[in-house]
Parts: structure tokens; C-alpha cells; sequence
């Protein structure tokens, strides 16, 4: 591998400022390329789709750009495939309005408690409009772990839909997607899977997921605020009608976005999957290969820094980390000092140059399942651009604070 974390780290220009960036599961910081990418998309000029003129047609070729680039990331089949939206949020009530039309009185939903909201509300409100049973799976609060079978047990003939975290942004457990997925297909239901902290921390093949539908956002994997929720193949889209204007085009997946496209992002999109595709500067062939490459690359880089944080944190004797899985996760700790309120802990980091987050991070139902409620607790998350230093730096101000 040649991973230089110093050589990355030289593309951010927000590194500069001297802090450790440890809250990368609520956003990554954005590298030159992307900068550059929106500011010439701004800079050059582009004008909305259809138009007789270059301007116009650079827009369509941006546009198209970012839904292969997308469908590289993620390994979909076919850039038609990518749904672009504002949000995971937004992009996931937009599918739940369609998905949901047919529910019946008697029809089941299976949610867990291990997502984030975004994932678990808008499917519990269609369900209840329609008089759909909502099914949740229980997390285990002791080790944060949410085994498949908790899931796949409440999966049945009446299912309709499951949807499941590939990845928690509140502790970082990695559930057995492939399983839980595979029983929703047996018995013909759907499954909407949030890749949003999956995404950064993984070589993602949506087949091998077996996902229906699996949405990432982009400003969790150095990207614009922008998101993207991508399908399994075409066909899933083109038999779904989402509620449109009359005169927006009627193709898929055109019609599942609700006005104009934002180009300029959409060009930051493009620079941040080549981006990620050339972390490993030994890595070459296909971006498709590239990625492969570069995602072995900073899997094994934030694997060891993971196991600096998590161990460093247990040693601690005035440090409680919530929900630590046993099994795969991403390099995220949710934790407390206890006796003080986890908004003053982060405080004090923050004043010690240390920028993490705190409180509930939307992970609603997670928090509860702990027992912590909505002030939640502290979380640190690793990125690709995380050094060691980072890491030492933040135990050893948790080392100074528990004392």
C-alpha cells in the first residue's frame, strides 16, 4: 500500500488551522480538488439543462459525470441507478412516499434501533397512515451490537419493507447486512439500507450488500452537502411514480428529483470519488479499480488508528464508552465522562483544539436503547485524513480531563 496520511492531510486547507477534525461522521472537510471543481463549475459558467448552448450542455455532462461517478463508488451496475438529492433525509422521505403507496392494514415494516432517524421516521409515519404494523429490531445496549437474527426474526410474509443501517453513526457497528437483506428478498419485501457512515469506511459493492436501495452522502466522504440514493438497477426505478410536476421529465431517474440539479456540487461530487480513487498513489486501471485500491488502503489505515482510540479510551478509567461492538465497525467512540454533561466535555476539548461531537447525533432510538436519553454522550470519528497524532492528542486531553 501507499497510503501517505501526511501527503493526504496536505489537501485539506481547513487541516491548517492546527485542530484535530475527530467529528467526521457529521461531516468530512472538503480537499482543494472539490474546491476547485465547484469554484470552476461557477467559474466557467453553466446554465440549466436543455438549453442550445454549451453552457447548457456542460450542466447535462456534469450531470452524467456524477451518476457514474457515484455508481463507481458504491459499485452499482449503471449510473442510471443514482438518484441525487439535498440530503439523505429529504431522499428518504421522497422513497417513502413512493414505496409506501399499496401499504395496507395488515402489511409489516421492520426498522431497527440501531439507526439514525432518518432511517426509522419517515417509514414508521407512512406505516401509519396506512395502517402498516411497525416491527423495530432491538440493539444489544451492552456490546452495541445488532445481531441479524434480531432483525430477520421479525421479518415475515406481510413484510413490506426493511430498513437497516449498514453502519451506525452513533457507535459505528457494522451489522450483517448481506443476511438481513437475503430474508427480506425470500419472502419479496424491499430493503432501503443507510450507508451514509458506511460508505466512508468501506469498499462498497451494492450487490454483495444485496440492498434494494442504498443511500450515501456525499459530505461524509470529503464531498459537497449532497446526497445520493442508489438503486440495485434500473428496473427498481423505472416501476416507481413519485408524485411530480406535470411538465418535469418523466424518465428515470430524472423524476425522482424535485427541481433544478446543483451543478456546480454535483461537479464536487465527481473530484471527490477521484479523489478518494487516488488515496493510494500506487493505485491505477479503472476508477472501479482505483477504488478498490484506495479503499483497502484506508481501511487498514483507519483500522490501526481505531485500535489506538479504542483501546486508549479503555484504559481509561474515568472514560465510560458506550455500546463498544465486539464485531466490525467504523473507527467510531461514543463515550462519557461520568458526572458531567457530555455538551461540557466536548466543550472542553473543543477549547484543548479538539473538535468532536455530542448528544443524541439523531441516533433517537439508540440513545434510548443505551438509557443515556437525548443528551446522548461524546463522539469522536476517525476519517481517512485522521493522523496518530490526532488520536494521542485526544487521549491524552480525556487522560488530562478524567483525572
Amino acid at each position: 500500500m501507499a497510503f501517505d496520511v501526511e501527503k493526504v492531510r496536505a489537501q485539506y486547507p481547513a487541516l491548517a488551522d492546527g485542530r484535530a477534525w475527530l467529528d467526521g461522521a457529521a461531516g468530512t472537510q472538503v480537499p482543494q480538488p472539490v474546491i476547485d471543481a465547484v469554484t470552476d463549475a461557477y467559474r466557467v459558467g453553466v446554465s440549466n439543462v436543455g438549453g442550445p448552448y454549451e453552457s447548457s450542455r456542460r450542466a447535462s455532462g456534469i450531470v452524467a459525470e456524477a451518476r457514474a461517478a457515484v455508481a463507481d463508488l458504491v459499485g452499482a451496475p449503471d449510473p442510471a441507478c443514482v438518484v441525487f438529492g439535498p440530503s439523505m433525509t429529504a431522499l428518504t422521505y421522497r422513497f417513502a412516499a413512493v414505496l409506501a403507496d399499496g401499504w395496507r392494514p395488515g402489511d409489516e415494516v421492520v426498522v431497527t434501533q440501531l439507526d439514525h432517524d432518518a432511517n426509522v421516521r419517515p417509514w414508521v409515519q407512512h406505516a401509519q397512515r396506512a395502517g402498516a404494523a411497525v416491527r423495530v429490531a432491538e440493539l444489544d445496549p451492552t456490546t452495541g451490537e445488532l445481531p441479524a437474527e434480531r432483525v430477520t426474526d421479525l421479518i415475515g410474509e406481510r413484510t413490506k419493507l426493511v430498513a437497516v443501517t449498514a453502519a451506525s453513526n452513533l457507535l459505528g457497528t457494522i451489522p450483517d447486512v448481506r443476511t438481513i437483506t437475503a430474508r427480506a428478498r425470500e419472502v419479496g419485501a424491499l430493503s432501503y439500507v443507510d450507508g451514509v457512515q458506511h460508505c466512508p469506511h468501506a469498499h462498497v459493492q451494492l450487490t454483495e450488500l444485496g440492498a434494494d436501495f442504498y443511500a450515501t452522502s456525499a459530505y461524509k466522504w470529503a464531498g459537497p452537502h449532497l446526497a445520493a440514493v442508489v438503486a440495485a438497477d434500473p428496473w427498481s426505478l423505472e416501476n416507481l411514480h413519485p408524485d411530480k410536476l406535470k411538465p418535469s421529465p418523466d424518465t428515470s431517474p430524472d423524476r425522482f428529483e424535485l427541481g433544478t440539479n446543483p451543478f456546480a456540487s454535483l461537479a464536487g461530487v465527481v473530484a471527490a470519488v477521484e479523489h478518494l480513487a487516488g488515496l493510494d498513489s500506487d493505485a491505477d486501471g479503472s476508477r472501479r479499480d482505483r477504488l478498490a485500491v484506495s479503499r483497502r488502503a484506508v481501511l487498514a489505515h483507519e483500522h490501526a488508528l481505531a485500535t489506538t482510540l479504542f483501546d486508549g479510551i479503555a484504559a481509561l478509567d474515568g472514560v465510560v464508552r458506550y455500546g463498544a461492538p465486539q464485531g466490525p465497525c467504523t473507527p467510531t467512540a461514543f463515550f462519557g465522562l461520568p458526572g458531567r454533561e457530555p455538551a461540557e466535555v466536548a466543550a472542553q476539548l473543543a477549547e484543548r483544539g479538539l473538535n468532536v461531537s455530542h448528544g443524541h447525533s439523531y441516533a433517537w432510538e439508540a440513545v434510548h436503547a443505551l438509557g443515556l436519553g437525548p443528551e446522548g454522550g461524546v463522539r469522536a470519528s476517525l476519517s481517512h485524513y485522521t493522523s496518530e497524532a490526532d488520536v494521542r492528542r485526544l487521549l491524552e486531553v480525556l487522560a488530562d480531563l478524567s483525572s
